[in-house]
């Protein structure tokens, strides 16, 4: 844990009884104030290694930190642990977008299950993008992801905003565990609050509507991914928003026939490419792991966001990064569905 030190001055008046003369001291006080870092806030650090969005790695949490991309804040609601990420940085070998991103040690089956929860702010968006490009103005705030066959990616929780808008959305993907060859691999998009990734602008430069219900940039809300016995139970929390819950089968899928693919990713994905249907137990007997932090979503390749060449700087200067605060998390085994 890291200290520093606050010097404080004090005046002391003395006043002399005999002779009426005022004595002033001067006295230094060395006190010393604790700085937090993050695995002072969220305990459960140890559970986790991280990428940040400038290549940095680490497996050991316990008092790690870093200015810029993994640190605490504390504003009138306490302590938060900050995960900051550019446009674009270094990142995983498979991946073109940026991280400050916790990844679970543990590996899972559905089958066996887990937990994760978290109480969370979105703090910035990337403000540059193409608004008819779905991962613009995005990121990423909680994932499963397996670890085995195709290694897709069984959820995603977002969090987007339009430049320019007050609100943003929440919305969770599914990608599919593809039959065969993963080209014809699809997310399909359910809304929590706002849109979901199928609403976009209808040129680059024009966005959509507001959403009326959505989540502002600052705004506090919670998510609990519990997977339990292979089925996988959401919900999602925010004051003045209506709760909301969400289950969905990890062992058996429901778009393993070409007749059972959702309109929203014929629409989206068929005049682009391949569109493929998913093996019928779905994610089942592959090995999973958790994932929260920032996964900025915003790329100069896919969704043409500002990068400034790869300067660090220059994106933080100019609106190009994303940056989330989370208060509370918890990380554990899944368990019976409305049983804490």
């Amino acid at each position: 844990m890291k200290k520093s030190v606050l010097t404080i001055v004090v005046l002391l008046c003395f006043f002399a009884c005999k002779n009426n003369a005022k004595t002033t001291s001067e006295t230094t006080i060395q006190i010393e104030a604790v700085k937090k870092v993050p695995s002072d806030v969220i305990p459960f650090m140890d559970k986790w290694q991280i990428l940040l969005g400038d290549g940095t790695r680490s497996k050991d949490l316990i008092g790690f930190e870093k200015n810029d991309f993994f640190y605490v804040e504390n504003d009138s609601n306490g302590d938060w642990v900050v995960y900051k990420t550019p446009n674009s940085g270094i990142t995983s070998p498979n991946s073109s977008n940026t991280r400050t991103e916790l990844g679970e040690k543990k590996r899972w089956i559905p089958e066996e299950g887990g937990k994760l929860t978290g109480t969370l702010k979105v703090k910035h968006v990337s403000t540059t993008g193409d608004a008819t490009a779905r991962s613009s103005y995005s990121v990423v705030v909680g994932q499963i992801h397996s670890d085995e066959g195709h290694e897709n990616e069984p959820l995603k929780i977002y969090y987007k905003k339009f430049p320019g808008h007050e609100k943003g959305s929440v919305f969770w993907n599914y990608e599919i565990n593809t039959e065969g060859e993963n080209d014809g691999r699809w997310d399909f998009s359910t809304v929590v609050w706002g849109h979901d990734f199928s609403v976009l602008g209808p040129a680059s430069d024009i966005y959509p509507e507001e959403p009326l219900d959505g989540i502002s940039i600052g705004e506090v809300f919670s998510y609990k991914v519990n997977v339990y016995k292979g089925i996988m139970y959401l919900t999602f929390a925010s004051e003045g928003h209506e709760t909301k819950t969400f289950t969905k089968n990890l062992l058996k899928s429901d778009f393993h026939k070409e007749s059972e693919i959702p309109q929203q990713v014929l629409d989206w994905y068929s005049s682009k490419r391949r569109v493929g249907v998913e093996r019928d137990t779905a994610y089942a007997g592959e090995k999973q792991f958790f994932k929260q932090g920032a996964y900025n979503q915003a790329n100069g390749k896919a969704t043409k966001s500002e990068t400034y060449n790869g300067d660090i700087a220059k994106q933080y200067e100019n609106g190009s990064y994303a940056e989330v605060w989370f208060k509370e998390g918890a990380l554990g085994p899944g368990t019976l569905p409305n049983i804490e």
